[in-house]
């Protein structure tokens, strides 16, 4: 007699945008036998209706939509058992909290929220619910990341004395940012909430550690008002039919995009959200260029940086220990190429730019007294986050086994956050910030 057939999780998301599609494709094409998605939620109709659209050109049915303010009522309508959310960053505590009232456990991109006040919320709702929330830290997947947390796991290094972290966004991807909503720290954080939250996550479980104290640095440098100093500001607020944005490196042109133009330009009557503006045009709250020194709870330290204008993308790990260090070096691209400037970063990984455009990583084991050890890793790939996003989606909707932790609880997205709160902080006072100062953690 053969087993009963296992009933599938029921999953619905709110914020479909862009940040939606890798798991709408999950579910609908790599899960389908676990998992299912049953409902949207949104405050745009026609992003709504493009995923459904997209799902149907997968060879599955459209699922009902509902507007964002009937979130709560979708989840009980809909006998949701995971809530998904990949809205505005600013707005995941709201979504996060009530899903978790209404019996549901959670799983949120990163960041999983934008302030203390904000994270305090959610905790004390996973406190009170006993429901799981998952934060998508997909780096943690990565097979290079996974490697590296074995290696210091079985003290390749011994005792860690500190970790050197440079991270380079180049000037396609770095621009990104300051195009679209992420341009406000209001609602993003900036970019050490919302884009470096990935790497301290990554530090902090590396080492199995917590942030005590913070000291950061940084400014907007390049873009914003910035880029008539440097020779490249042209006068537009947004790129679609604007003739000074022709020819413009640092234009998006969604028109060009047809996904895009789906989600955001035919999408536009709705909100009046333009994905498109200028990346040096006024109202950039952001920093593009940003120094931290932290100090964890073991005693290790960290330096960091982060550039959002560099020539190519990629990054740099050090980890020095009482037995040697291990280096870590990923080139993403190699340089961006004039053709695929002004597109998003994935566009020049097909096709004919996948040749111009080289990347490649390598992972050395520096022992005292020996010579330096190549460590091979298996499945690294440049496109889907060094294929991070395919094993993320297998352990979170496909249910397999999750043997080195990856999946980062409520309290990992915490001491992530808390790590860019406290170097905000400090961009502020110009002073050091204990992490307990802002929210204290069991």
């Amino acid at each position: 007699m053969s087993p009963p057939a296992r009933e599938r999780v029921r999953h619905a998301l709110v914020g479909a945008g862009a940040r939606a599609e890798m798991f709408v494709r999950a579910l609908a094409l790599d899960h389908a036998d676990t998992a299912e998605l049953v409902a949207f939620a949104d405050v745009n109709q026609r992003r709504m209706d493009a995923h459904n659209r997209w799902l149907a050109e997968l060879g599955r049915s459209p699922v009902p939509t509902y507007t964002a303010g009937d979130f709560t009522a979708m989840l009980a309508k809909e006998r949701v058992d995971v809530a998904l959310v990949t809205s505005v960053d600013a707005t995941h505590d709201e979504y996060v909290t009530a899903a978790l009232r209404a019996g549901c456990d959670v799983i949120v991109e990163k960041p999983m929220t934008v302030d203390a006040e904000r994270c305090r919320r959610i905790l004390d709702a996973v406190a009170e619910t006993g429901r799981r929330v998952t934060v998508a830290f997909n780096y943690r997947y990565n097979p290079l990341h996974e490697q590296v947390r074995r290696l210091l796991a079985d003290g390749a290094v011994g005792e860690i004395g500190s970790v050197h972290f440079e991270w380079l966004l180049d000037v396609r991807h770095g621009a990104d940012y300051f195009r679209r909503w992420h341009r406000d720290k209001s609602v993003s954080g900036g970019l050490l909430v919302h884009k470096s939250g990935h790497h301290f996550d990554l530090v902090n479980w590396w080492l199995d550690a917590r942030p005590v104290e913070v000291h950061a640095y940084g400014r907007l440098f390049f873009y914003g008002a910035h880029g008539r100093r440097h020779g490249y500001a042209r006068d537009y607020d947004r790129a679609h039919g604007s003739p000074a944005a022709d020819g413009d490196p640092f234009a998006l042109r969604l028109a060009d995009h047809p996904r895009l133009r789906e989600l955001y330009l035919d999408a536009e009557a709705e909100d009046g959200y333009h994905r498109d503006r200028n990346v040096f045009a006024p109202g950039v709250t952001i920093e593009d260029d940003l120094a931290v020194l932290a100090r964890y709870d073991t005693g290790a330290t960290m330096t960091y940086h982060l550039t959002a204008y560099a020539p190519w993308e990629g990054y740099r790990v050090m980890v020095n220990g009482s037995r040697g260090r291990l280096e870590l070096e990923v080139t993403e691209s190699d340089h961006v190429s004039p053709s695929v400037a002004g597109a998003l970063k994935g566009a020049a990984l097909h096709g004919d730019e996948a040749a111009v455009e080289r990347g490649a990583a390598r992972l050395t084991l520096r022992p005292f007294w020996a010579p330096p050890v190549q460590i091979p890793v298996e499945g690294w790939t440049r496109r889907g986050h060094g294929g991070a996003d395919t094993r993320m989606t297998r352990v979170l909707l496909g249910g397999e086994p999750d043997p080195l932790g990856q999946a980062a609880t409520a309290r990992d997205g915490a001491l992530a956050l808390l790590t860019g709160l406290a170097a905000n902080r400090s961009l502020e006072t110009g002073a050091p910030t204990r992490v307990a100062d802002l929210l204290t953690l069991p």
